[in-house]
């Protein structure tokens, strides 16, 4: 299955504007961000901590819903779904 990627900011110098990862039926968010990381060292340290937790200025969004009100990174994923990962948002 094909999973859109959406990235921002610091994200989007890593991974570009806008990208597709092929993952297989039945991914999760969490099998989508090994596949990202495991050839982006940057990006691996740019989402987790040094306990291997995502650190919690990262916003992981699943068609336009922060997975944290789904099933954190075990929501699933199905093909055509977009994922956005964003850096903490402030205004002024």
């Amino acid at each position: 299955m094909i999973i859109k990627i959406r990235s921002f900011a610091n994200f989007r110098d890593i991974l570009g504007r806008d990208s597709k990862v092929e993952l297989k039926d039945g991914s999760r968010v969490r099998d989508l961000l090994e596949a990202l990381t495991s050839t982006r060292h940057r990006l691996k340290s740019a989402l987790y901590d040094e306990s291997g937790q995502i650190r919690e200025y990262v916003i992981l969004m699943k068609n336009r819903k922060d997975i944290a009100s789904l099933d954190g990174l075990e929501t699933e994923l199905s093909e055509g779904d977009e994922v956005a990962i964003l850096p903490p948002i402030a205004g002024g």
